[in-house]
């Protein structure tokens, strides 16, 4: 696919800064620039959290988040697509994904991000394990790294390794 198209694409340890993401897209041709921005939140499928984390396959996550940026420009007719997405412990209220697109019109910016971020949720080797504040902890369903004793259908605690 062709991501020769993209701008920008990261996925790693690195604080995002949305200002920064959105910078790496827009053209004097362009009348729309949107900027989606992911937040881990304070709660999950009705539990209180206190922070998550992102494991990522790096080599293969990269790799797929140039396609889907790719994919997303050529099918949606702009090649100003920038995408970052983090890795590692994250606290409530960072930014865990940033997406910028600018394109001629506002309903190309809307179909590409939403294009991206949809992707991004099936396909990217990202895997979140959600710290709630009880001390449990667990990998997020239909996120969950192979090998883990979550995939297998175990629960895992604080302090303890999957």
């Amino acid at each position: 696919m062709g991501d020769a198209r993209v701008i920008h694409c990261s996925v790693g340890p690195d604080v995002i800064d949305p200002i920064e993401v959105l910078s790496q897209v827009g053209s004097d041709e362009d009348g729309a620039a949107l900027l989606f921005v992911g937040v881990v939140r304070n709660h999950a499928d009705g539990r209180p959290v206190s922070g998550m984390r992102y494991d990522a396959y790096l080599e293969m996550a990269q790799k797929e988040l140039g396609e889907i940026a790719g994919e997303a420009a050529e099918k949606l007719g702009t090649d100003r697509v920038a995408v970052e997405h983090r890795t590692g412990e994250l606290e409530i209220g960072e930014v865990s994904v940033a997406i910028a697109v600018s394109s001629p019109h506002r309903a190309q910016s809307f179909d590409a991000a939403r294009y991206v971020i949809e992707e991004i949720k099936k396909r990217l080797p990202v895997w979140k394990k959600e710290h709630y504040q009880d001390g449990t902890e667990g990998w997020v369903k239909g996120a969950v790294p192979p090998g883990t004793a979550a995939a297998t259908g175990g629960v895992a605690k604080a302090g303890t390794t999957t």
